[in-house]
């Protein structure tokens, strides 16, 4: 059976270890067992959204409202945008998804920083695109302008600010810069899955998605429900982008792509500005713990702007030596070797699940 060659190039995309498996193959009980790999809120979702799922599953019988006109709404009302620069997607990723078929064609070239989030690699090799990557693991905006003045017909660009998986992001007025020197017909995605723990952290790095847009047409910036609003399992994200864009993207959507309780859930969790200041206050408190605990162990690790941290050992220690010994352990964490990196990251927990890591990764280093 003959199919798409591009697949070819493509390694499966795998995501953090779920707990249940690692209770099967380490024989641990899952109660004994905590997931720091995939960047989820340890807090689990909020009360509220929790309480609009139940309120609303006797409906699930029903196709959910195609123009989604809350959600929308709501997003409008937080970022001041026009409802017709929103599309919704199926997690953030899904409209990643929708950017790069939309400029698709036979020789189609993409930019992205050297480790960065892999969807950007998987989605641009379905399509036979060449991929361009920085020197630098580490997003290095001079780089990407060596690049791109060197290859003018790039097609889309994609800043991951700040960047998963390694934590570090950009200031605002230096993303600018960049911006000003990137012509019209390429598109830049500024993939702000992140971008509300860089704003709590420091202002400096806040991507308003409104002013981007009015001052950057070409470009399209990412959100997503999955982070800081705990919505990881009910898959919503959206994209914010000029109506040209946006247009081009929908032509592109299929019809009810996202569920009726991912709809209600994200309306829920933008209402509950608690629980999000809640969640901000306790990742930067106890990734302080983590940034100290590097350094009393001799570990180097990025400045993050995230809800994860990342730790970089030296040839003294192996990453996935460190990773199968923490997961024996019952504790699951990201090894970053896929990524050429000798690291691993770190989601921040609760207290109390960073204080067995720490018990259990200081025996180790």
């Amino acid at each position: 059976m003959k199919f798409n060659p591009h697949l070819a190039q493509i390694k499966t995309y795998e995501g953090g270890k779920p707990v249940e498996l690692v209770a099967r193959e380490y024989g641990i009980a899952p109660q004994d067992i905590i997931k720091l790999a995939s960047n989820e809120n340890p807090f689990g979702t909020s009360p509220k959204v929790i309480q609009a799922i139940q309120d609303h599953a006797k409906d699930v019988f029903m196709y959910p409202d195609d123009s989604m006109f809350e959600i929308k709404e709501a997003l409008s009302s937080k970022y001041s945008v026009d409802p017709k620069n929103l599309i919704i997607g199926a997690g953030s990723d899904q409209v990643i998804f929708f950017a790069i078929n939309a400029k698709a064609h036979p020789k189609m070239k993409i930019l992205t920083a050297k480790t960065t989030f892999a969807m950007y690699d998987i989605y641009a090799k379905q399509v036979g695109a060449t991929i361009l990557k920085t020197p630098s693991h580490q997003h290095n905006l001079d780089e990407f302008l060596d690049i791109y003045r060197q290859n003018r017909d790039l097609d889309i660009i994609f800043l991951c600010l700040p960047n998963n998986p390694l934590g570090e992001s950009l200031p605002k007025e230096e993303v600018y810069r960049f911006l000003d020197q990137i012509d019209s017909d390429t598109m830049v995605v500024v993939d702000g899955a992140y971008q509300d723990f860089a704003a709590y952290k420091d202002s400096a790095m806040k991507i308003d998605p409104t002013d981007l847009i009015s001052r950057y047409p070409n470009t399209l910036y990412l959100g997503t429900f999955s982070k800081s609003y705990a919505l990881g399992g009910l898959r919503i994200g959206y994209g914010i982008g000029s109506i040209e864009i946006i247009q081009n993207l929908y032509k592109l959507r299929p019809p009810f792509n996202v569920t009726s309780l991912s709809l209600v859930a994200a309306c829920a969790a933008l209402e509950d500005e608690e629980f999000v200041q809640k969640t901000m206050q306790n990742n930067f408190e106890q990734m302080k713990r983590y940034e100290d605990f590097a350094r009393s162990h001799g570990i180097k690790f990025i400045d993050s702007y995230t809800n994860f941290i990342t730790f970089l050992f030296d040839d003294q220690h192996d990453s996935n030596e460190i990773s199968e010994i923490l997961l024996k352990k019952g504790i699951i964490i990201r090894n970053l070797a896929s990524y050429g990196v000798n690291g691993i990251r770190i989601t921040i927990g609760t207290p109390e699940q960073n204080d067995r890591f720490f018990e259990e990764c200081a025996k180790i280093v």
